[in-house]
């Protein structure tokens, strides 16, 4: 998908502020049992089609509004995908300008995850 100009600029600027991990790092960890708040902030229609395992829904639209009922904790773990990382990063951000202080975005996201073959559920 080609992204517009101001968007780009906006998700490289959110970028300069967030901690990023990747694809396999992710699947790793989940393999080891690590424990940590997966989620996906995708569009309902996407969250529809398949996510990631254990992974929780909070839309873009909705993460800053429904987060501190969702995860209170503002030092908890947190790992946010979306598509591809784009606004997994921007989310990020977000969250951490409202305090949470362990925020971490996905690299490569859904489709990095689906390319990769790693299980998903509906």
């Amino acid at each position: 998908m080609k992204h517009a100009p101001a968007f780009l600029a906006i998700v490289n600027d959110a970028k300069t502020r967030v901690k990023e991990t990747d694809v396999p790092t992710i699947k790793k960890r989940m393999d080891a049992g690590e424990k940590f708040h997966l989620v996906d902030v995708r569009e309902d229609s996407e969250w529809a089609k398949g996510h990631l395992p254990g992974a929780v829904h909070l839309g873009k639209g909705v993460i800053e509004r429904d987060i501190e009922a969702a995860i209170p904790e503002k030092s908890a773990e947190i790992v946010l995908y979306c598509g591809g990382g784009f606004r997994s990063a921007l989310s990020a951000d977000n969250l951490q300008k409202m305090g949470y202080t362990n925020v971490v975005s996905m690299d490569g996201g859904w489709r990095g995850w689906t390319e990769a073959g790693f299980p998903t559920e509906k």
